[in-house]
């Protein structure tokens, strides 16, 4: 199996199998608007999302932001399962994660069928 790594809003990426703790609190700029996740790996937090274009109640975007979590924790198991090793990123204008072969990101193409020896 391969490895998986989330994409922060910095473009760094944290391995998720050292992540210990996810979580969500109010949008970093305006508190009443928007929400930002987190994820704790090996004692630093980073920040995977701060989207402060979400409006609406606190109760609202905090329910948002658990539907959040809980697809995080659904693309981190279905990218565990795959033999290649996948980044985990989040897209904003579609408010969804997206996993993506690390191969792709890299710009490495490997071949479907591997390729005869040379003589």
């Amino acid at each position: 199996m391969g490895e998986v790594w989330i994409r922060t809003i910095s473009h760094s990426l944290v391995r998720a199998d050292r992540v210990t703790e996810i979580a969500s609190s109010r949008g970093s700029v305006h508190e009443e608007r928007g929400y930002s996740i987190r994820a704790v790996a090996e004692g630093r937090a980073y920040i995977l999302v701060d989207n402060s274009d979400l409006e609406g109640t606190a109760k609202a975007r905090f329910g948002h932001a658990r539907r959040m979590q809980a697809a995080l924790l659904l693309a981190m198991d279905a990218a565990g399962t795959s033999a290649a090793s996948m980044v985990i990123s989040y897209e904003q204008d579609g408010e969804r994660w997206i996993l993506t072969p690390a191969s792709d990101i890299a710009g490495v193409t490997e071949p479907a069928v591997p390729m005869a020896k040379s003589t």
